[in-house]
């Protein structure tokens, strides 16, 4: 039960969200002596990881994929599996001991009262919590984005996201039109494939960038060359796949011309690492087709003119942060619902409120969950070794109640 704010109270530090970035925050900030309570919606921790397709496997080496403090264990295999993460993520709530409240959704955050002894209210639908400091961590991979595609609504036959696609058996003897060739829906093709489907096409806009599944350790390289020049490290890329991935201009996929350094830059896309996508598209098991334009009743209208008349279309068109009902009033958003400051930093108006898990680089996504979880630990001790808090006074039984933890698993 989450305690009634009083005005000379100061509250923990509050972490929304308990997927990687969040436990990664709330055990540094623990392990500094900062005391941190984690609010997640859903009834388990990692919740966004277990309800992803059923054969998910991370794109990182079992180094690349921990979280400060805690290895993943050497028995998930070389590719950690999804059930298999979220038994770590749960590991690491109880290694930590990190104070978890599941089934708790936060609403809004607001600006605390001056002279309150809190910097930030945390809404939820039992009632307001204040907070010293917030950690966002909900994720850039929040809501499901489907496009609006013109006629979507009149379309008769199935449409989902990726985000609700579990299996292939679903699909066998279907015909499937899957939309983005991201690493979801090109895993998700090439599955689809081999798994019984009467027909698979994918989608493509933009060449995708792909390597051999093998150079997960790319990731490494990308920490090796951040220094040299974008141009030089693009150049690079496109060489290497050239000489590691066929030319699949005659199956209707040619190769990118943008390299994979950029494309990061400008929309945060990372390269597709090869699960079997290749070798379905070159024989072909997996057509690549122009990109969707429209809808039109059961069918489906590409850019190219061609029509299609699947039964299924599972668009891998991504995700959206979806952050503007909980700090939307704030004005620490840009034009496209992305934070305007992460990691350690924030924005002038709005002190120890920090974002972390909005980025997507080449390093890696969870390796970048405890660099952020470091420095915003930092950067709140640096602020508050500036501006004390004020501590819960002793005996209060509210403080004791927010500052008494408890491991959730």
């Amino acid at each position: 039960m989450l305690p009634t704010p009083q005005r000379d109270l100061s509250a923990p530090t509050i972490v929304i969200g308990a997927g990687p970035h969040g436990l990664a925050a709330a055990a540094l900030l623990r392990r500094s002596g900062v005391l941190a309570v984690i609010l997640e919606r859903s009834d388990q921790v990692g919740a966004s990881w277990a309800q992803r397709y059923d054969h998910l496997r991370l794109h990182t080496t079992l180094g690349a994929s921990k979280l400060p403090g805690l290895s993943v264990p050497r028995q998930a295999g070389p590719w950690v599996g999804r059930d298999e993460y979220v038994r770590y993520l749960e590991s690491y709530v109880a290694h930590h001991r990190l104070d978890v409240r599941l089934t708790t959704l936060v609403q809004r955050i607001e600006r605390a009262e001056p002279g309150s002894g809190a910097q930030w209210l945390v809404h939820t639908p039992d009632r307001p919590v204040t907070a010293g400091a917030v950690v966002v961590s909900t994720g850039r991979c929040h809501t499901p984005n489907i496009p609006d595609w013109p006629g979507r609504s009149t379309f008769t036959g199935t449409l989902l996201h990726s985000a609700h696609y579990r299996s292939p058996a679903p699909y066998r003897g279907r015909d499937v039109l899957v939309v983005g060739a991201g690493n979801s829906g090109t895993e998700i093709a090439s599955v689809l494939a081999g798994a019984g489907a009467e027909r698979v096409r994918i989608a493509v806009r933009t060449p995708p960038n792909i390597l051999p599944r093998s150079s997960a350790r790319w990731h490494a390289v990308g920490r090796l060359t951040e220094v040299l020049p974008l141009t030089w490290r693009d150049r690079t890329s496109l060489l290497t796949q050239r000489l590691a991935v066929p030319d699949l201009t005659s199956r209707g996929l040619p190769r990118p011309r943008t390299g994979l350094y950029t494309r990061n830059a400008r929309e945060g896309v990372n390269p597709v690492l090869d699960h079997g996508f290749v070798d379905a598209v070159r024989s072909g098991q997996v057509e690549p087709v122009a990109a969707v334009q429209a809808f039109e009743g059961p069918d489906v209208l590409l850019a190219d003119g061609t029509r299609l008349r699947p039964d299924t279309v599972i668009a891998a068109t991504g995700y959206q942060p979806n952050l503007h009902n909980l700090v939307g009033s704030l004005g620490v958003l840009n034009e496209d619902g992305q934070p305007l400051a992460v990691g350690p930093e924030t924005h002038p108006a709005a002190p120890r409120l920090y974002f972390t898990g909005y980025t997507n680089p080449l390093t890696g996504v969870l390796r970048q969950a405890g660099i952020e979880a470091r420095a915003i630990t930092q950067a709140l001790r640096r602020e508050t070794a500036r501006v004390p808090l004020p501590s819960p006074r002793v005996g209060d039984r509210t403080a004791d109640t927010l500052h008494r933890g408890h491991a959730s698993s």
